[in-house]
This record gives C-alpha cells, structure tokens and sequence, in this order.
C-alpha cells in the first residue's frame, strides 16, 4: 500500500458539500474519506519510550539520535565495516556518521527502520531534494531548535495529542526529576514500570529499602511476609500517585509462569500489584514474549522474541475478571491466539503491534485480522517510540495501512448497500485513536475496590 504524503490531508475529490451523516455513495469517495480521517484525526499515544523536555537527557531527539537507534545500529553490523568494540567506542556523532553512510549513501534506505528516517526528515520539513544526503546539513538544521520547539513541531506534525511515557521508579536519574516536581506537559502522561520489581525480586528490595521501605530482601521467600507485601503496595501506591500513573506496566520473557507458588512474581502480582491496580482503579498493562540479550555485543539492540504462553494471560483473566488488562505480545506466532483471547475475556484489551511486528507489512496482516475478530474494541497502535521524531515516521506509517485495512472493510458493506457516512468513519477512528483506551481507563475505575 502507498504511503499517504501530508497533501493528502484535503483530498480534492472529497466531496465538502454532502452532509457528515448522508451516505456515501461513491467507493473512491469512500477511500478519500477514510483517508482524510485517519490523517487528520489526533491519536492518543498510549505507549513509548519517550521524555517530556522536564527530564533533559533522556529525551532523546535529533538525527543523530535518531541514526544511532538500536533498530538501525543492528542493520549497521550487517553492512558496515567497523568491529563491535570499535564502533561502541566512538561518541554518538561517530557512529551516526556511520550508520548514514553504510545505510543512506551506500545503498537504499529500504528497510522499516531506516526509510522511517526519511519520512521523518521530509515530514518535518527538511526535504532530501534540498538537503541531499549530506549528514552536516540536517545536523545544522537541528542545531537551530531547542528541545521543547521541537516537542511542538514534531507532535503537531505526528498529529499526536498526547504521549504516554514508560516510567522507572528505579531509575535514579528519572526518579530525580519527579522528586523534584516531574513532568510539567500536559501532552505527556506517565505510566508505571515495574520490570524489575517483578523480574529481580533481589536486587529490587536492596533498592526498596534504600528508598525507605521496609521490606526483606534476602530471597523470594520473603514475600510471603505480609509486612513485605505492604510496603510493596506503599510503594506502588506512592510511586502512582507522584507520577500521576495511567496505568502499571511490565515487559516479561515469553515462558513466564503464573500462577506458580513461591515464586516472585506470583506473589508480588496477586499480593501487591493487582491489589494496588484494584485499589487506585489503574489498568495492568503486559508486554509478553521479549528475549533479552541474545547477542550481548549489540548492547540496546541484542534482545529477540519469543513465543509466548498465553497461559498466563488466561489466567489472570479468569481469577481478576474485574481486572482491566492492556496487553501486546511480540511473536507473531502468538498474534491470532492473543486475538481469540481476547474474544473471550472482554477484560483484556489488546494494543498495538509490538518491536519487530511494527513493520508495515506486519501492521497490515495483525490490523486486518484483529478487526475482523474484534471490530474496532481493540487498540491498533502504539508507537513504542525511543526517540522524539520516530512519532512522525510511525505514525504516518501505520495511519497509512490502518486506512486501508478500515477502507477495505467499509468496501465490502458499500457493496451489500449498508452505506457509511463520514459521521460513521469519524466515530470508528476516534474510538481507535483514543477512544478505546480511554474506555479501558473508565472501566478500570469503575472496578476499584
């Protein structure tokens, strides 16, 4: 499917004289609304890696940041010439020299990874056919923006209304800022990880105790200790309150296990998390299926997927029905089965296409089945975005294969005469970019107790 340029935000053939709730009646019509609407309708960004400008550098923007992306440094090792060890011993202006030259210069930048760099540079108004392939030239375009003017071009172009950041109370230099007040855009809101809390019961209590909390750390066991769960739940509740949390989050391995006696996790989700998640009335959210570092030497950009058991899933959502899950998982194996879940748990709220299935080919497959298994009561994207920019590429990307796939399927009630007005196509889009996560954050409150 063709990538939509932002021209296209007007189609001409669009008829502006026929009523937002008459039927339309012409299939190419149809397909320019549907077009038009996904375009210009502003999306809820309910996952990223993303900082407001409150917290310096970890808000990575610019294009050498956005060159030196893991996605991008792993194709570098296929093509380039340089060693592990001599390419991570250069600054980031090193190696984003040579992430260009191996990837935009001597050869075409096809991959999803790299042509969303062009998008993003052509969207955001530096246009290969002025600026050529010349790296210092880009560079001194950004040099000329300060971090907060891009924050407003870069959300206004991505028409992105709001951002929701992943948050590491673990984090010293993270939990820094919102000690001392946090995040002061609005655009940006906050959720919770608890990666390590769940995953390194160890060394997360040695921090727990550092920051106050009375808990026992010298192994797992330890939590079956009331005392310990409590100030589990204090922290969790103190850290949701400071950062004003949407939601809890957590990455997990594919071959997780739960429920599973004595272990860490069982104990820390059923007497700690989903209590708190239960009491503050905040969704769970799941990321399943992530193999961290099975190639070390590529550092960020070492960790795969994997398959996962959905057995888990299942039965969180069997013993906490009134428990609002947000779930993505990153093996396509795992993608029609997730699906069917969710069919039959209507607790679990599936989002977006996750890592290495957020290609436009994966989009489009993953899009197209969930809609016809679900309708539109599930959320189609995320960005999962590390640097500012990527908002622009991602989004023009997968709005691009989202109108198609929402196009196809008003196609095919054109054709048996259940005509669709734009009044229609508006509410469908809406609902998808925003509507329905705002739903699952209604529920969620709705089930505290």
């Amino acid at each position: 499917m063709e990538r939509h340029a932002a021209s296209d935000a007007n189609p001409a053939n669009v008829n502006l004289l026929r009523q937002p709730d008459a039927p339309i009646e012409s299939l190419a019509e149809l397909e320019q609304t549907v077009r038009h609407i996904v375009l210009e309708t502003p999306v809820y960004d309910i996952h990223t890696h993303l900082y407001s400008a409150d917290f310096e550098e970890r808000l990575l923007w610019g294009i050498d940041q956005l060159l030196v992306y893991h996605y991008l440094t792993a194709e570098y090792f296929r093509q380039g010439e340089l060693s592990y060890d001599e390419f991570w011993a250069m600054d980031d202006a090193g190696r984003a020299d040579r992430v260009w030259k191996a990837l935009f210069v001597d050869r075409m930048p096809v991959s999803e990874a790299a042509s969303g760099v062009i998008t993003a540079i052509s969207r955001l108004g530096l246009s290969p056919s002025v600026y050529g392939r010349d790296l210092d030239a880009y560079r001194a375009a950004w040099a000329e923006k300060t971090a907060v003017a891009q924050v407003n071009d870069v959300l206004v172009t991505a028409k992105v209304k709001t951002v929701v950041m992943t948050n590491d109370p673990f984090d010293a230099v993270e939990r820094a800022v919102w000690l001392k007040g946090g995040c002061t855009d609005a655009r940006f809101q906050a959720a919770l990880r608890i990666d390590k809390l769940l995953l390194d019961w160890t060394s997360a209590a040695t921090e727990l105790q550092s920051l106050g909390y009375t808990v026992a750390a010298d192994d797992p066991s330890a939590l079956s200790q009331e005392a310990t769960l409590a100030e589990v739940r204090r922290f969790l509740r103190d850290w949701c309150g400071r950062i004003g949390a949407l939601y809890i989050m957590a990455s997990l391995p594919g071959d997780v296990q739960y429920p599973t006696p004595g272990e860490a996790l069982t104990m820390l989700l059923d007497g700690a998390v989903v209590p708190v998640c239960r009491e503050l009335g905040l969704p769970l959210a799941l990321m399943v299926g992530v193999r961290r570092q099975v190639n070390p030497a590529l550092r960020l950009a070492g960790d795969m997927s994997m398959q996962a058991d959905l057995g888990l899933l299942e039965r969180l959502c069997l013993r906490y029905p009134e428990l609002q899950l947000l779930v993505t998982v990153l093996a396509r194996e795992n993608q029609h089965e997730l699906a069917v879940l969710a069919r039959k748990f209507s607790n679990l709220t599936i989002f977006g296409c996750w890592w290495f299935l957020h290609t436009e080919s994966m989009i489009r497959e993953m899009t197209s089945f969930r809609t016809e298994l679900l309708g539109t009561s599930y959320i189609p994207q995320h960005s999962d975005c590390r640097v500012l920019e990527q908002l622009v590429n991602k989004w023009d990307h997968s709005r691009s294969v989202i109108s198609g796939v929402l196009y196809n399927k008003y196609a095919r009630l054109h054709q048996d005469r259940w005509l669709v007005s734009e009044n229609d196509i508006r509410r469908d889009i809406e609902h998808y970019f925003g509507g329905v996560f705002q739903q699952v954050l209604s529920r969620a409150k709705k089930g505290r107790g």
